[in-house]
């Protein structure tokens, strides 16, 4: 018996049988979530999260499983390494929610919901959309959300700063209930890394997301739409999952991407989201309108299936001409869009 369960070939029969239980949970883990269509012709419903999770998340496992057997022939892996991607699975943010945010600054009226409300009530209408949002969740949760504009872009491309302790109240409130954050950066005149560099070390807060907003990339603010390019947003990814390595950092982080005009994001298609372990864009659909222009809006940008993880926003009614839906959506309306938006914001 002894030579039986040491020799190689045991081993190797084992390490199979370790690695078919890795494709089993990797299985379950790409199935979660609602269905979409590929956008390859073929018609296959697919979760858009399995574009991003199994070559990022299983396929690392199985690899790393593969170097451990190497390096010691008689190694079987343990229940806990087997089942790693289910571990994987339970940490993430987005295969297992869906978020709820809302849009602003906290000192204007005209920017967003966020600057009308205290921050309490704010939590409170958050929590009452969120179980309208939760009847059409399945087993999902829907985590709610402050979404803060960080910085505002200005005459000329510069960009005007929340204050450092400001921003920190509502960081820390929003952590203290269980919330997320949101720092969103418009950027001007100046490049995405430095935009993104501003914003590193926000994310030392473990509840703390970023966010570029290409409309603003412009030295000629409301005079043209600005523009990022996919090189940018793919250096972007990289340098904030550098930051969360070399600082151990722990989890993932989301980098979302605005977008309601062709010109804000140049060679969309270049744009990758695989090669990143700790980084998932949202490519964040933001038109203004009736339903129909609505729905147009995203359809557009559905069609960069490299960038499957959506986002929508929608816009309340606050008297200011061109920023309101009419008539609003409705959250089941929202929840039919295909593929099922991930992040869903109110501005």
């Amino acid at each position: 018996m002894t030579f039986i369960f040491s020799s190689p070939s045991f081993a190797k029969k084992r390490y199979v049988f370790a690695l078919f239980l890795l494709v089993i949970v990797g299985w379950g883990v790409a199935g979660s979530g609602p269905a979409s269509t590929d956008g390859d012709g073929s018609g296959v419903a697919r979760d858009p999260l399995q574009r991003v999770f199994p070559a990022a998340y299983f396929i690392d496992q199985a690899r790393r499983l593969e170097v451990a057997y190497a390096q010691r022939p008689y190694w079987v892996p343990t229940r806990e390494e087997a089942l790693a991607s289910a571990t994987l699975r339970e940490e993430s943010l987005l295969l297992n929610n869906y978020i709820l945010a809302y849009y602003g600054h906290p000192f204007s009226k005209t920017m967003g919901i966020l600057g009308r409300y205290p921050k309490e009530e704010l939590r409170q209408r958050l929590l009452k959309v969120a179980a309208e949002y939760r009847e059409f969740s399945g087993s999902r949760d829907v985590r709610i959300a402050f979404y803060i504009i960080f910085g505002t872009a200005q005459p000329a491309g510069e960009i005007g700063y929340i204050r450092e302790e400001t921003l920190r109240e509502w960081i820390e409130f929003a952590q203290e209930h269980d919330m997320l954050v949101f720092v969103d950066h418009q950027i001007g005149r100046f490049t995405p890394e430095r935009a993104v560099r501003q914003m590193l070390p926000w994310l030392r807060y473990p509840n703390v997301h970023v966010a570029l907003d290409p409309e603003w990339r412009t030295d000629r603010p409301m005079k043209e739409i600005g523009t990022v390019s996919a090189a940018e947003l793919n250096d972007a990814q990289k340098m904030i999952e550098d930051y969360l390595v070399e600082n151990n950092l722990p989890g993932e982080r989301l980098l979302v991407v605005h977008q309601f005009n062709w010109r804000m994001i140049s060679q969309p298609t270049h744009v990758d989201t695989r090669k990143f372990t700790r980084v998932r864009l949202v490519h964040n659909l933001s038109g203004i309108g009736t339903p129909t222009q609505k729905r147009d809006t995203y359809a557009f940008g559905a069609r960069f299936v490299n960038m499957p993880v959506k986002g929508f926003k929608l816009w309340y009614d606050f008297g200011i001409s061109g920023h309101t839906d009419k008539p609003m959506l409705t959250p089941k309306e929202v929840m039919d869009l295909s593929p099922r938006p991930y992040l869903i914001m109110y501005q």
